[in-house]
């Protein structure tokens, strides 16, 4: 039997990159994925990835930093599947050329990071978590930062201030909700080569990374979507309120 047997789980960002890889793995693991994206035709692709490996899963398209555009894709995946399980909190953006230092980023720029970043989370689990107590429990994933662990000469501000807030957010929910059977955990990648990353690492720039990473390379995105399966199994259904850092050990540095 698969891990998943039995679960519908909705993952943010599952267009491309740890999103779509996440899609994949759940799928072969048993899930009905609700893929939501802004972007149509690369929801639409991850739709494809989940057929090809025997799964199901069903597109939903908007902006997640807007409340009634969650709704509206929660409502989707229902009708479509009936019911929610998991809630893979994967969407984010990181804009390091708008995103810098305080004295530097655009209070606009601040926002709209701020809003992918976090208060994405707030309207995915206000309309979600109902759904995960009327099917007895589930698991929330939130999609943290080893940028939130510890401070960078790159300044990313607002990223990191997102990041940061995510922690104490997951804490409260895994309280919360615990009495629902509804567990909150947080992952905190490293540097992951994903679509999202690929503008920025140059040649020189991986090197870089690599050097300053103890296991001497960056992620893969099946490498955390891996981490994200164990967290959405029974396999860790006495975890919550958890942070696991998947970094390569860069931060045990």
């Amino acid at each position: 039997m698969g891990r998943l047997d039995g679960k519908v789980a909705l993952i943010t960002g599952a267009g491309m990159g740890i999103g779509r890889e996440a899609a994949r793995l759940f799928a072969r693991e048993g899930a009905r994925v609700i893929v939501a994206d802004i972007d149509e035709g690369a929801a639409g692709e991850t739709v494809a990835a989940v057929a090809a490996v025997g799964g199901e899963a069903h597109a939903t398209v908007g902006d997640i930093a807007l409340e009634a555009d969650v709704a509206r894709m929660i409502a989707a995946g229902i009708g479509r599947f009936g019911a929610l399980h998991v809630l893979y909190n994967n969407a984010g953006v990181l804009w390091k050329d708008r995103d810098r230092s305080v004295l530097e980023t655009d209070g606009a720029w601040w926002d709209r990071v701020v809003a992918i970043n976090l208060k994405s989370v707030f309207w995915v689990t206000k309309h979600g978590i109902p759904h995960l107590r009327r099917a007895g429990g589930g698991s929330i994933i939130l999609t943290g930062s080893v940028s939130a662990l510890a401070g960078f000469t790159r300044a990313q501000d607002a990223y990191t201030a997102a990041k940061g807030g995510l922690i104490s957010l997951g804490k409260s929910l895994a309280i919360q909700f615990a009495k629902d059977r509804i567990r909150c955990n947080v992952i905190h990648p490293g540097i992951v080569d994903t679509p999202l990353q690929a503008p920025y690492l140059t040649d020189a720039l991986r090197k870089e990374f690599a050097a300053g990473i103890p296991l001497g390379r960056i992620a893969e995105p099946r490498e955390i979507a891996s981490v994200a399966l164990f967290l959405a199994s029974d396999e860790s259904s006495y975890m919550t309120g958890a942070e696991l850092v998947v970094d390569g050990g860069f931060t045990a540095g």
